[in-house]
């Protein structure tokens, strides 16, 4: 009972839902780049490898945000402020699964994907968790290139270089990210406020945030229309990105008009998530039909 229980800490340590998120968008364009199914080794070997860096690099987040954890609600139950893992076994961890991640890609994949994993891991630790994350509130801005770096490794692992599809994908979730996160920053804003974040709600206020989703709401929508004038999508592509993007934007709009309450915003954040998970399955059809 007692490994089990262990085995469950240290999943939760790695943050399985962000994992599957990146998996998703890696996967998608490994199904992009193949235009089919890749071979079955190296989508195993890429998905393992993926999941372990993801892993690493969440735990390293943990490890250095077990200070403010152990405030906020929404993660005060996670391993470390809980004392379930020590921070010192919580970092070797990390640094053993993200060692055998760039052992697995460098390995069983190619050099470049290696290279580009480490690289976004290093950028998330670093950049983003280190660095901005407690001085700004564009930590989620400049931090989100991180999440968009899964594509560029999917892709590279098929194709051993990096493709027009997969920086369109880049450019998509890079913008996705901002709205994605204020929206859930805006359900939020106190346990923020309370550890000292410095999120755009309780820095410039709820009114100032709502504004930039819509401003960032609209890059993104736009970004993602151009790659159809540009060939790099196709017209079913364009049809669905239309339609999914101008749900999204009505969504944010409705967000910025309530007035009180969070039911606007949790319902972005929610299809957020729904809106990125579609957008790759349009982007892998596109790609196989076209």
């Amino acid at each position: 009972m007692k490994l089990t229980a262990r085995i469950v800490d240290y999943y939760e340590l790695s943050k399985p839902r962000i994992i599957m998120l990146l998996l998703v968008t890696t996967a998608a364009s490994m199904v992009m780049a193949a235009r089919g199914v890749p071979p079955l080794p190296l989508l195993f070997w890429t998905i393992l490898a993926g999941a372990l860096a993801a892993a690493s690099a969440g735990a390293l987040n943990c490890v250095w945000d077990a200070d403010i954890d152990c405030i906020m609600a929404r993660t005060k139950e996670r391993p470390i402020p809980q004392g379930r893992i020590s921070r010192r076994h919580a970092t070797i961890y990390a640094l053993a699964v993200g060692v055998l991640s760039f052992a697995i890609f460098y390995l069983l994949v190619n050099p470049l994907a290696a290279w580009l994993s480490l690289a976004g891991n290093l950028y998330y630790v670093v950049v983003y968790t280190i660095w901005l994350k407690r001085i700004t509130p564009l930590n989620i801005v400049v931090g989100g290139a991180a999440g968009a770096v899964p594509p560029l490794v999917g892709w590279a692992a098929v194709t051993h270089h990096v493709g027009a599809p997969a920086l369109g994908l880049f450019a998509l979730i890079f913008l996705w990210t901002p709205p994605h996160f204020w929206s859930l920053s805006l359900m939020t804003e106190t346990e923020y406020a309370k550890a000292k974040i410095p999120m755009l709600p309780n820095v410039s206020g709820r009114e100032r945030t709502k504004r930039e989703i819509i401003y960032y709401t609209i890059l993104m929508v736009a970004a993602s229309l151009v790659l159809y004038p540009l060939h790099v999508m196709g017209a079913f592509y364009f049809a669905a990105a239309s339609l999914l993007g101008a749900i999204f934007l009505l969504d944010a709009i409705r967000t910025w008009r309530e007035q009180a309450g969070t039911l606007q915003a949790r319902k972005l954040f929610r299809y957020s998530l729904l809106y990125l998970a579609l957008m790759c399955a349009v982007m892998v059809i596109d790609r196989i039909v076209t």
